[in-house]
């Protein structure tokens, strides 16, 4: 399952997009966004978000 962005907690730092082996995250109204269908849910966008901004959707 894709992994997600809560854009409430998104402080769009971008230390997610450069962890993501499948360019699945991009910008998107001031906030980064995860193309579930690139997703390749590997986790390592979560490991790198310095707030818990991303789950296991």
């Amino acid at each position: 399952m894709a992994y997600k962005i809560d854009e409430g907690s998104c402080i769009n730092c971008g230390a997610c997009e450069g962890e993501c082996p499948s360019s699945a995250i991009s910008e998107k109204n001031d906030k980064r966004a995860i193309d579930a269908d690139k997703c390749v849910s590997c986790g390592a966008c979560a490991g790198a978000c310095p707030v818990g901004a991303i789950s296991e959707g």
